[in-house]
Order: C-alpha cells, then structure tokens, then sequence
C-alpha cells in the first residue's frame, strides 16, 4: 500500500496533536510543519486579553503558515513524508471565532493578497477530547502563557472544530477520540492509532480507541 505523502493533524489546544506530528514524523522518516504558537509574539497578550490581540495574533499565523505552505510547495514533492500540525483550510476558523466584522473583512482582504496555494493532505487525522480533558492536559504541560486559556474560549473552539470538520470533503479524514489515549507515554497506544492512519485511504472514518489495560 502506497505511503501518504502529506498528513496532517489537527485539533484543538491541548489535545495531543503536536505530540502525534512529532510521532508520526519520527515513524515515517518525514519533514515535520509545526504551528509553532511560541513564536508568536502576541499569544500571551492574546490570552491575557483576546479581544485587544485577535487580529495580530492572527495575522502573525496566517503569515507564518503561507510562508511555510509556500516552501513546501517549492520543495521537491518526491521527498520524504510530509506531516503537518495544521490545517490551511481551517486557519479562518479562529479569524471567525476572535476577530469582529471589520477586522475579520481585513483579514480576508489580506489572505487573499497572499493567494496561498496550499496543497491538498493525502490524510487528515482530527483528534478530539471534550473540554475538561483539554483543560487538565494544558494544567500538566505547564506552559505559562497557555494557564490563561478560559474555558468558555476552549468551549467556543471545540464547537468550532465539530462544525468545520463536520462538513469538511477535501481529503480523506480520520476523526479520533483522544480523550483515553495517552501518545505521550503509551506506546500501545499510539502503535494502535498508526495502525488506522497507515491504512486509511477514503472518506471520513471514527476511530474510538480504548485505552490498551497493562
């Protein structure tokens, strides 16, 4: 069965998916795209206050991922796997949920002054955990800026997830409960969901994994 030769994983905050990319990257020998949200200068003013940051912290990651779109498609496409932690197609999503109208038609008219060519994944793997999985798993990963995330945000953004990937048709999806698994620590568990994405090809599946009993 012929490799996939662009994966990408996507989900919301805290729910593991820079974690599976690193993963998925390291098994397939493969170039790795991250979101790298640390970069970005405007994510601690963003959580501190999103309304007075939204359009910057926005703006900083549609640049950044055209940037990175762009090199890929420059890149020989006859090289490794590519795995990415980030979807070009969802990145309005988070324009819509935290910008208003005005900043938001900016928004557009700059993205499409960038004209991104992004390309199509071979497969999208969607991980999702309700809210309070989230929010523990933000609390044990420690990261300062991150600790000021409300939970009405998270509500607001696992909604917006469900409904976008809900309709979503452009390549085959994988959607995964990941609220029992742990791919950090478990290699059990991470083994049994390789295993679903080296074989998907079509369409949109559910994968409920059950948590391996050692």
């Amino acid at each position: 069965m012929e490799q996939q030769q662009f994966i990408v994983v996507e989900g919301p905050i805290g729910v593991g998916k820079t974690t599976l990319a690193r993963r998925l990257s390291e098994t397939f020998d493969g170039e790795l795209l991250l979101e790298n949200a640390d970069s970005n200068p405007f994510m601690t003013r963003f959580y501190e206050n999103p309304r007075s940051s939204a359009l910057p912290t926005q703006l900083f990651f549609l640049f950044q991922r055209a940037q990175q779109l762009g090199n890929l498609n420059q890149s020989d496409m006859f090289s490794p796997v590519r795995i990415a932690d980030f979807l070009m197609a969802k990145d309005r999503l988070f324009a819509e949920l935290t910008l208003d109208k005005h900043e938001l038609d900016l928004y557009d008219q700059v993205a499409a002054t960038l004209d991104i060519q992004a390309p199509v994944p071979d497969l999208v793997v969607y991980l999702q955990a309700p809210v309070d999985v989230l929010r523990q798993r933000i609390s044990n990963r420690g990261i300062s800026h991150e600790q000021q995330v409300r939970s009405h945000y998270l509500s607001d953004l696992v909604e917006c997830y469900a409904r976008f990937f809900h309709d979503y048709q452009l390549s085959p999806l994988l959607i995964v409960n990941a609220a029992e698994i742990d791919l950090v620590n478990k290699d059990e568990d991470y083994e049994m969901l390789l295993e679903r994405i080296r074989t998907h090809r079509k369409g949109s599946q559910y994968f409920n994994p059950m948590p391996m009993i050692s």
